[in-house]
């Protein structure tokens, strides 16, 4: 019957959802909001700062897909309704009992903590109401909370959970507007007689009296950014701002309303919304109000791009309106004064032109890149350097380009190893050099040349990874009293790649916790037995270097 009314696709109506949990609704995190990488695809809901709160379907439906991961949302359910809609529950402690039996015997079947399977409609159907699991912290979550979103069943794009929920959540207090970026488009623009971008500051008084710090003296084509944060009632937590406004001598040009969006591919044209160097070198983030040829999120509408054109010696008003999910807005105005200069040329010495749009591809002793089309936000000056600094590189360290640069999907770099001494070529790998650390990426060798695919322009260069995984008991002495035996798994460089329990040779299902790098089994007396067992724990790296830990205890 459900999957019938679902096939038929009964849509029209709204529905009223009722609250995923059995405690009032306060947010941790908001839709949209700004993270590394992405838009924040949901809401998060508090949960008191404990796990194991009841979380309920929120309508009638079914079980859809069921996800166990070390990471992301760790436990997930992803939920069908009539509706139309798909409602998703991640970061969960555990599944009902049902459920939970389920995938406990799925995880012994494929011999595998990891889990991602779709469902038919008759599995697990749900009502309104039914406990579907308890609230926790798995997965990459910062802490206990219940993250929950609402798709389309169809085409999985996001829409904002609060469209169901404002009845629920009081919100009356408005964003706070804290600062602006002014920014001369190379080659086109300029601000204080120079080429970088200019922050103004927006400073508060005890007394409540604002001012904005320094003055902008802009000519050309200048681009605005803003950094704002949304608040709520009855916490003290900071959210991203739904909706940016920004007029010009009281002409509306840019607006943007981040209410729903595709995953893929919207989400990661965050890095082309904001200031990626802003957030990469000083985590704040700056809001773009000019898009970038390259960026297609579909909230952003602007005139002329958003961009300010300056050329004439007056002062511009520049008029921004922040507002919230519930229309609690905040207004700013300030100005930038059109004053004549000059404007540098685009520097080009020493760098080639990577166009937004079509292929880019660049060679030089030792190092080969092929970006696709489709993956620059914008037109830039590529530049090449090469380095010998790190003791631990097996080749060249090749800085491809001087600044962060972030890929909406990805580019495909070789580097020719300097020293390949290695019997075994799995042992070799890209990496990326962030500060004093080392990113493993991978690839594959050939002739020579160590292949793979990259996400963001910067140093790289090839390392080995000959040292196995490390695995180390956790107080061994109370395993048998707790029940529970807890390994704590590290690698030095490649990450872990696969792990395995076994008890008496066969397969035990250890639960992995990505954040904190622990795996831990819980006795099971429906598969263990009473009495003296031996265990062994194998790690797997992604070089395919391997270390097992032997134990024995006696239940």
């Amino acid at each position: 019957m459900l999957a019938a009314a679902i096939a038929m696709g009964a849509q029209d109506r709204e529905p009223k959802m009722r609250n995923p949990l059995d405690i009032p609704i306060l947010l941790s995190g908001n839709f949209g909001e700004l993270r590394t990488n992405h838009f924040h695809s949901g809401i998060d809901l508090k949960t008191m700062a404990v796990e194991g709160k009841a979380v309920r379907a929120v309508d009638d439906g079914y079980v859809a897909r069921i996800v166990v991961s070390p990471w992301g949302f760790g436990n997930a359910l992803y939920l069908v309704h009539p509706s139309g809609l798909k409602t998703v529950y991640g970061h969960l402690q555990r599944f009902s009992d049902k459920i939970a039996a389920y995938v406990k015997d799925l995880q012994y079947e494929q011999e595998d903590f990891s889990v991602d399977i779709s469902l038919a409609a008759d599995v697990f159907p749900v009502s309104k109401g039914d406990l579907i699991a308890l609230s926790g912290n798995s997965g990459s979550s910062g802490g206990p909370h219940l993250h929950f979103e609402v798709r389309d069943s169809e085409t999985d794009a996001v829409v904002d959970p609060l469209r169901y929920y404002k009845g629920m959540i009081s919100d009356t207090r408005p964003p706070r507007i804290d600062a602006f970026m002014v920014y001369p488009l190379e080659g086109k623009g300029a601000v204080n007689g120079g080429s970088s971008p200019l922050e103004l500051k927006i400073g508060r008084s005890k007394e409540g009296t604002q001012t904005i710090s320094g003055t902008a003296n802009v000519w050309g084509e200048i681009g605005i950014a803003l950094k704002a944060y949304d608040y709520m009632d009855g916490t003290t937590n900071i959210y991203g701002v739904q909706q940016i406004i920004m007029g010009v001598d009281g002409k509306i040009v840019f607006n943007s309303k981040l209410d729903s969006f595709s995953i893929w591919p919207d989400t990661r044209y965050i890095n082309s919304f904001i200031d990626p160097l802003q957030w990469r070198n000083n985590r704040a983030f700056f809001m773009k109000s000019f898009i970038e040829p390259g960026n297609r999120l579909h909230s952003l509408n602007a005139l002329n791009r958003g961009i300010l054109l300056v050329n004439e010696e007056r002062q511009y008003r520049i008029t921004y309106i922040a507002r919230d999910a519930y229309g609690n807005q905040s207004k700013q105005t300030f100005v930038v004064n059109g004053k004549r200069q000059a404007i540098a040329p685009e520097d080009t010495a020493g760098s080639e032109l990577f166009h937004w749009r079509g292929e880019n591809r660049f060679g030089a002793k030792g190092v080969r890149l092929a970006i696709p089309d489709g993956n620059l936000y914008k037109s830039f000056r590529f530049r090449y350097a090469v380095g010998s600094d790190n003791p631990s590189a097996l080749s060249a360290v090749h800085y491809l380009h001087e600044t962060y640069v972030p890929l909406h999907e990805s580019a495909q770099l070789s580097i020719r190893l300097e020293k390949d001494s290695l019997v075994d070529k799995s042992k070799y790998g890209i990496v990326r050099l962030q500060g004093n650390r080392a990113v493993w990426i991978g690839g594959k060798y050939s002739n020579g040349w160590i292949e793979a695919s990259i996400r963001e322009l910067g140093a790289h260069t090839v390392m080995a990874d000959q040292t196995p995984p490390e695995s180390k008991p956790v107080n061994p002495k109370t395993w048998v009293s707790k029940q529970t035996i807890s390994i704590r798994i590290s690698d030095n460089l490649s990450g872990i790649q696969t792990y395995r329990g076994e008890i008496d040779g066969k397969y035990a299902l250890f639960e992995l916790d990505g954040k904190r790098s622990l795996a831990t089994y819980q006795f099971d007396p429906s598969r263990l037995s009473r009495g003296k067992h031996k265990l062994a724990f194998i790690l797997t790296d992604a070089c395919g270097n391997k270390s097992v830990y032997e134990d024995s205890f006696n239940w």
